[in-house]
């Protein structure tokens, strides 16, 4: 009898390649969430870890037990709710703004000289050798009643009185869009900077204006690095904490502050983990789209070169 071939049982480079990546999203995303998940569905306890097991072994018996009165107050307490559409409709502004904003930027930098976009895209990547803490403690100078903006604004005579803009959702929005600019224009650059400037040509051929070009050939084909760009924008501001917490007043309501205040000043780490999930489980349908939108490029992709 001749010997088995092994080859069959062994796993080929793509799987070797793939395993390591697995392995560290399991250890430091997967197995943290499951975690916070299991602590979400125990309830309240002045100890160490405050809160309860979910298993407990008395009277010879295993008893399990999971509480829902975190989950059932995020449906019912008003200030969770308005937190949670308060956080989405300032990630959704932001994201426009941003793609309004970048959209431009990342245009003008795919279409300049090699010479040039390598100093523009140094310009972008720039704000990342600083820390986020210092970039927006920066916008406390700038913005704040007695800050740079409004001296400014008052020296040139364009107002009379400071304007209120420090400790509002407009500083919040400032901040966001200035942290978060980057992550919509980087993106969008390597998918413009791709594009066949033949089929440009093309259209300028056959009598298509500048602006029809852009908006049947460009915008279409660029659509890959929009959705990815507003990706990366809108997950990160959705749980935003130090932006909010340094630029936004007592009223502004983000998820981040929330989950802050429940861990570290209430202590009721059941109530923010449960927070939390929701939080994960409400980012997990823009993910969800983005990839059904990736699938679909792609069969379509396939079914033009077939």
């Amino acid at each position: 009898m001749k010997p088995l071939a092994l080859r069959g049982w062994m796993p080929s480079g793509r799987t070797l390649a793939v395993v390591p990546p697995f392995v560290w999203l399991s250890l430091f995303l997967l197995v943290p969430f499951l975690l916070v998940l299991k602590i979400s569905f125990a309830e309240l306890e002045f100890g160490i870890p405050p809160y309860t097991a979910l298993a407990e072994f008395k009277d010879e018996a295993v008893q399990f037990s999971l509480h829902l009165r975190g989950y059932i107050l995020l449906f019912t307490d008003s200030l969770y709710v308005a937190t949670y559409l308060n956080s989405l409709k300032m990630a959704a502004i932001t994201t426009a703004c941003c793609a309004l904003i970048g959209y431009p930027i990342a245009y003008y930098i795919a279409r300049s000289s090699p010479s040039v976009r390598n100093l523009l895209l140094l310009a972008v990547i720039l704000p990342f050798w600083t820390s986020l803490l210092l970039r927006v403690y920066a916008w406390v100078g700038i913005l704040r009643n007695d800050g740079l903006l409004n001296k400014l604004l008052m020296g040139l005579g364009v107002i009379s009185s400071p304007l209120e803009i420090y400790r509002t959702d407009l500083a919040v929005y400032i901040g966001l869009v200035y942290a978060y600019l980057p992550f919509f224009i980087l993106p969008l650059y390597a998918n413009l900077v791709k594009l066949d400037l033949r089929l440009l040509e093309a259209a300028y051929d056959l009598g298509a204006r500048p602006w029809r070009t852009f908006w049947h050939v460009t915008l279409p084909l660029s659509r890959p690095g929009v959705i990815a760009g507003a990706m990366l924008v809108f997950i990160p501001s959705v749980g935003e904490y130090v932006i909010p917490e340094m630029l936004g007043g007592a009223d502004t309501l983000m998820m981040g502050r929330v989950m802050w205040n429940e861990f570290f000043n209430n202590a009721d780490w059941p109530m923010a983990s449960a927070v939390t999930c929701i939080m994960v489980l409400l980012l997990l349908v823009p993910l969800a789209l983005f990839q059904y939108s990736q699938a679909r490029q792609q069969e379509t992709a396939q079914r033009g070169r077939t």
